[in-house]
């Protein structure tokens, strides 16, 4: 691919997943950054250059967030740079960094992702409706409740998805996030089907337990050169592909049963990667899943299955933690079972992976032998796709 220096990542760190009423988007930028370095064995002065991700200030309600947040995410009197994708980001700024080191310029980059959305006015789903098009999206008051409930129904419709199986997939993923020190208290756990069926409906057919909530957080990734990993005590996992897709922004111009926009990220990273065959290449997968029928819709488009056949491999628990011949989904507990503090949220995510292919995930460790696996985030205006192969 013509780039420098084969790229490592070697440390992570998170805050809990919870709504904050004390602490500074500044603060948890600096709590998640101090748990990444200490899980590298590293200090701020091993660190080069500062990826720093969030969302639209709107949702943090900060002006400039950015240059606000620089000195809590460590980038004071260094190279620093923004990444602001929407539910993309997180993904994007491993990506970001992984350009920063594969380059050559540095050898080591921090990532840190933060998002405090629970003191945000309006409502961040506020902020939604002002992005669309003035003339011909704005004026129907689009919030993604509702943009998402058309999505689903598409899905669910072109498949024959009944809403058990979108239940499911909230189901498995609250009662995998009990086992994540993150997760968001209130939502992880041990769910029945008809609790979560019986749920407020939220716009038809979503249902607020197959939605993740408003959360603050904040996530960290320490990124470095092949030869400076190699000098740390514990082996590093290898960022082996990169890929990201824009697909058009108006919602009514696609088909809504399938995210070809995540197929064509994924592909761009399973061939940098040199893969040739992701179902029998990938053994653990952390797709986007804000709302429940997202992560089969995802996996779909991450070419995990085929179309039609993720709800059906579901039922037989080929995603689930505990699967010794499947591709364990989300095992973290993904955004319905650990939170959606947007940016940090896919920090998360590319932490599991980080965490599951060193064999630290502690209770949420998958049975399976794994080796290689993907995250995926999705953002912007619902067209967005970014992902991350992470190998080992």
């Amino acid at each position: 691919m013509g780039y420098k220096n084969k790229v490592a990542v070697v440390g992570a760190g998170l805050t809990r997943f919870v709504r904050r009423a004390l602490e500074t988007p500044r603060e948890l930028a600096f709590a998640a950054a101090s748990a990444a370095l200490e899980d590298a064995g590293l200090t701020i002065d091993d660190i080069q250059c500062v990826v720093f991700a969030s969302a639209s200030d709107p949702f943090d309600g900060v002006h400039m967030k950015g240059e606000y947040v620089a000195d809590g995410a460590g980038g004071w009197g260094k190279p620093y740079m923004r990444t602001c994708l929407g539910g993309g980001s997180g993904v994007m700024s491993l990506i970001t960094a992984w350009y920063h080191v594969a380059s050559g310029r540095f050898d080591t980059c921090l990532v840190v992702a933060e998002e405090k959305m629970s003191p945000a006015m309006p409502h961040p789903q506020g902020a939604f409706n002002a992005i669309y098009d003035q003339f011909i999206e704005r004026p129907l008051g689009v919030n993604l409740l509702w943009i998402f409930s058309l999505e689903m129904n598409r899905y669910m419709q072109a498949h024959g998805i009944p809403m058990e199986t979108f239940a499911r997939v909230a189901q498995k993923n609250k009662r995998n996030g009990m086992d994540h020190p993150s997760a968001q208290a209130s939502i992880a756990g041990d769910f029945t089907l008809q609790q979560i069926l019986n749920s407020e409906v939220m716009a038809w057919p979503v249902l607020r337990l197959m939605v993740s909530p408003i959360s603050d957080g904040a996530g960290a990734l320490v990124v470095t050169s092949e030869s400076f990993a190699r000098r740390l005590s514990r082996p590093p996992v290898w960022v082996e592909g990169v890929g990201w897709n824009m697909d058009s922004s108006y919602w009514t111009n696609r088909d809504l049963a399938y995210p070809a926009y995540v197929e064509k990220a994924a592909r761009m990273a399973y061939e940098m990667a040199g893969l040739t065959d992701p179902r029998r290449d990938i053994h653990v997968a952390e797709p986007h899943d804000p709302f429940a029928y997202k992560e089969l819709h995802h996996l779909e488009g991450l070419l995990l299955a085929d179309r039609g056949q993720v709800p059906r491999l579901l039922e037989q628990g080929f995603w689930d933690r505990d699967t010794t011949t499947g591709i364990p989904s989300s095992p973290s507990g993904g955004l319905l079972g650990v939170g959606n503090p947007l940016a940090a949220s896919g920090v998360m995510k590319i932490a599991e992976i980080f965490w599951q292919l060193q064999g630290r995930a502690g209770a949420r460790q998958v049975r399976r032998e794994v080796r290689r696996g993907v995250a995926q985030g999705w953002g912007d205006l619902m067209q967005v796709a970014t992902v991350a192969v992470l190998g080992k």
